[in-house]
């Protein structure tokens, strides 16, 4: 059986100029970021002398549109790929066609023109940030735009009547496979008036988790001090940091407590296994918590964890930096305080291809055959094994 390949497609107002992508998730493999490559078809004769240009915006906004009084903007909107589509740019070097360029030139013939643009290195992943009940505006965050649009020059901005934007996501992937490092972190507490410590020992089963996976935190405390442990709290906490503002934040998304085995008393030790899974399904009302993608999607996940290349520092990372920990957090009673400890870890979708996104996929399917009603947006051609999907129809609150 011959598995049928799906293209998005939209079309401008005028009905002039049809965009068609294969896919709408790049993702960042840290030395190579996949390339968006597609194809515009134009009616003939519509251009008479004027050019189809492309060009890649990204729209970083890091304060709310409320708040923004006396010209001060919380937005920073940077194009970061452009170039003239059509008529073809003679070039002595000719990009290779993708496989599904070709059969769309193919299909469409002489009007088809393909074209391809290219994330700039460290360039920051699609994340949005939850905005709260009374937030108004669009949300913080960073997103990708592509932008086709007939005009006489490259500066000319294009009628809205003969342009498309298409909403594009830049995500990263786990390495093909997980580090066998087991993240661990101990620590002690003292005491003014009393000898001896409580020694905290905490170890992750893994260093890299996938969303909807359990985090698998071991919790060991040998209590060598006079003073009881009440109780103990463990947590997964989500930390942001936005670089244009050098703001940093963190939330709770994942939480548990427990007495079990407390008091734990003089001379004593406690060991357990604590499970955590840190859902954005279970934070929808919280503001402020990094998500990745876009609010209207249903399947939508927390923001995955920023990864930089081998050789790069990790400040050099730009946009909205997330990561990851295990916060667990020890009661020594009134006058004993609070021992804590952070064990980082990553949190991160399966690389395309392993046996986890397959897994993965399976339970999407599962989960999506509600959405068989909205099929009719989709036509299957026989001869090339394409399916053409409207662009904007999987998210189906987003206004046209």
């Amino acid at each position: 059986m011959v598995v049928a390949v799906k293209v998005f497609k939209k079309t401008t107002p005028n009905g002039k100029l049809t965009v068609y992508l294969g896919k709408r998730d790049f993702l960042d493999h840290l030395d190579f970021t996949e390339p968006i490559d597609g194809v515009v078809v134009v009616e003939k004769d519509y251009l008479n002398g004027r050019r189809v240009f492309g060009q890649v915006i990204t729209t970083y906004r890091y304060g709310r549109e409320e708040d923004e009084v006396m010209g001060v903007k919380f937005s920073k909107e940077m194009v970061v790929a452009s170039g003239q589509i059509a008529p073809l740019p003679g070039s002595d070097e000719k990009e290779k066609l993708t496989q599904i360029q070709e059969k769309l030139v193919k299909k469409f013939g002489p009007n088809a023109f393909p074209f391809t643009f290219k994330f700039p290195e460290m360039s920051p992943s699609s994340v949005t940030l939850q905005p709260g009940e009374d937030d108004q505006g669009k949300p913080l965050g960073v997103e990708y735009t592509l932008k086709i649009y007939v005009g006489e020059h490259t500066d000319d901005r294009g009628h809205k009547r003969s342009t498309v934007t298409l909403a594009i996501k830049k995500l990263q992937y786990a390495p093909p496979s997980r580090n066998r490092r087991l993240p661990s972190s101990l620590v002690s507490k003292g005491f003014t008036f009393s000898s001896g410590k409580i020694n905290l020992e905490v170890t992750l089963d893994k260093d890299i988790y996938y969303h909807g996976e359990k985090v698998a935190a071991t919790v060991m405390i040998s209590n060598n001090s006079r003073k009881s442990v009440k109780n103990i709290k463990v947590f997964v906490v989500q930390h942001c940091e936005i670089t244009m503002v050098n703001n940093q934040f963190s939330k709770y998304v994942a939480s548990m407590e427990t007495r079990e085995g407390c008091p734990i008393t003089p001379g004593a030790n406690f060991t357990k296994v604590f499970y955590l899974v840190p859902l954005a399904s279970s934070n929808k009302d919280r503001r402020g918590i990094a998500l990745d993608g876009y609010l209207k999607d249903e399947d939508v996940n927390l923001a995955s964890s920023t990864l930089v290349p081998e050789g790069k520092c990790p400040a050099e990372a730009i946009g909205i930096v997330i990561s990851y920990s295990v916060r667990v957090r020890v009661n020594c009673g009134t006058l004993g305080g609070e021992l804590v400890t952070d064990v980082p870890l990553k949190l991160l979708h399966p690389a395309p291809g392993s046996v986890e996104k397959e897994k993965s996929n399976a339970l999407k399917k599962m989960k999506s055959i509600e959405r068989s009603r909205y099929e009719n947006s989709c036509y299957a051609d026989d001869d090339d094994n394409i399916v053409f999907e409207d662009f904007a129809r999987l998210r189906l609150n987003e206004p046209e």
